[in-house]
């Protein structure tokens, strides 16, 4: 957010950046990325990029540039300072702005000195050691390390249990960003790490870059400044998806020669099996569309199950959850990210929650989807009526209204709908009854292993 207050002097500016940018923030300022100790500007990151040198020659991967988006930043923004807020609403640090461009349309690059604020809390802040302590610690030792992103394989344990056999082994734990949730990483590779002689199991918010050989390149000189050189022994991704596959059965007989049990009970505890696991069917599609009533049918037959029900549809949440917003763009996404937030939360304590709310945007029916899956699944269901025949229907009047200009900012007529590409069910009401659509999901929710089995038709 931006202090628009008038003042004799130029006030410091809150900002809340990436998890990147806030954990790139804490690595420059405690020495961890050094050479480089400040976010660089566009020329500065160009040469980097072309030749993998600073100004002063001195040599580096890639470049680091906090990037903010435009609309958080007042106009004139060069000499003045940026408080970096976290997502609870704590400063971590302060930039004070050398330069300032814009990158796209949405986004600023900004370049300038960093300097921590103090008494941050860091996650895991017992394991969040400061570079120069760590490096102090197995200096001339030959350590060796690992980026952790991922819980390790019962494999990858074993190779590095012989190399602690004759060095020191960093296991560097990124907590910006992470493949699963961040205390589900740091639980799994403590459990991991009893099994490695003289492993160091460190914190550090490194997020993961776009670009693969970024992220190695910057990942070296990360382990380098903790004092360990880089191992190369992770197996691929496929070993990892088949873990994730193997978690969703409860069959734990497939995983015996994947993953060390101990391992394994943390994995348990973030993803039982799918017949326990938490899941939100997610409807989306126009008013009209007839995504309510095959939400509420399907509400009905999964009520014959052992499953805990929520239900949030799009109209009682705008009455109960969101009455203080209004339908532009910015206040729809809010609305649609209050409910995912609640639907995550149902999903975390193992319930099923069905959300039905219009949706319009893919932008934050994505965010829904991550706010899910860091603790259970979302099933995507598009409810693909056409719009002429969700107009045709229109008993509610709302269409008829939006075609004369009294209602602002409708969807399908003065406000897009944005089609879903990652549905996992697309029905059309058009052709296909009521009870035959709620019948395509819950054989789909069946066939997933979600619900054990399929309940006799009721009142759909």
């Amino acid at each position: 957010m931006t202090d628009s207050r008038v003042m004799t002097s130029r006030p410091t500016v809150d900002v809340y950046p990436s998890p990147q940018g806030l954990g790139d923030a804490i690595l420059l300022s405690q020495g961890a990325y050094s050479p480089l100790d400040h976010f660089v500007c566009e020329r500065e990151g160009r040469r980097i990029r072309d030749r993998g040198q600073l100004l002063d020659g001195t040599a580096f991967p890639v470049p680091v540039t906090l990037l903010l988006r435009s609309a958080d930043l007042p106009e004139e923004i060069v000499g003045r300072t940026l408080v970096l807020v976290d997502s609870e609403g704590a400063p971590v640090a302060d930039v004070t702005v050398d330069s300032a461009w814009p990158i796209g349309h949405q986004h600023t690059g900004i370049s300038g000195p960093v300097r921590p604020r103090e008494h941050t809390q860091h996650a895991f802040a017992a394991l969040a050691r400061a570079p120069g302590e760590v490096r102090a610690g197995i200096a001339g030792r030959g350590a060796r390390g690992l980026l952790i992103e991922r819980p390790l394989l019962a494999a990858e344990v074993s190779a590095l249990a012989e190399v602690g056999e004759d060095v020191p082994v960093l296991l560097l734990v990124r907590t910006a960003d992470p493949a699963v949730p961040v205390d589900v990483l740091v639980k799994a590779t403590l459990a991991a790490a009893v099994q490695i002689p003289q492993s160091q199991l460190v914190a550090a918010p490194f997020a993961r870059r776009h670009d693969p050989a970024d992220d190695t390149a910057l990942g070296a000189v990360l382990l380098h400044n903790y004092g360990a050189e880089p191992l190369d022994l992770l197996q691929g991704s496929g070993a990892w998806d088949s873990v994730l596959a193997a978690l969703d059965s409860d069959d734990d007989t497939r995983l015996a020669d994947l993953v060390d049990p101990e391992v394994l009970r943390v994995l348990r505890r973030w993803r039982p099996p799918r017949s326990q696991r938490g899941l939100v069917v997610f409807f989306t599609g126009l008013s009209g569309s007839g995504k309510s009533t095959v939400a509420r049918g399907l509400v009905d037959r999964l009520h014959e199950t052992d499953r805990t029900l929520t239900v949030l549809d799009g109209d009682v949440a705008r009455r109960m959850l969101s009455s203080g917003l209004t339908f532009s763009r910015q206040d729809r996404d809010l609305n649609i990210r209050r409910l995912g937030w609640v639907g995550a939360e149902v999903a975390r304590h193992g319930g099923i929650g069905v959300l039905a709310p219009i949706a319009p945007f893919a932008g934050t029916r994505g965010e829904v989807r991550v706010m899910v899956e860091a603790h259970g699944d979302l099933v995507l269901v598009w409810i693909s009526t056409p719009l002429e025949e969700c107009e045709r229907r229109d008993r509610k009047g709302l269409y008829a209204k939006a075609r004369r200009g009294e209602i602002p900012d409708f969807t399908g007529i003065s406000s897009p709908y944005e089609q879903p590409d990652d549905a996992d069910l697309v029905i059309d009401t058009t052709d296909v009854s009521i009870p035959d659509a709620v019948d395509q999901v819950l054989g789909y929710l069946v066939d997933g292993g979600w619900v054990s089995r399929r309940p006799v038709d009721g009142a759909s």
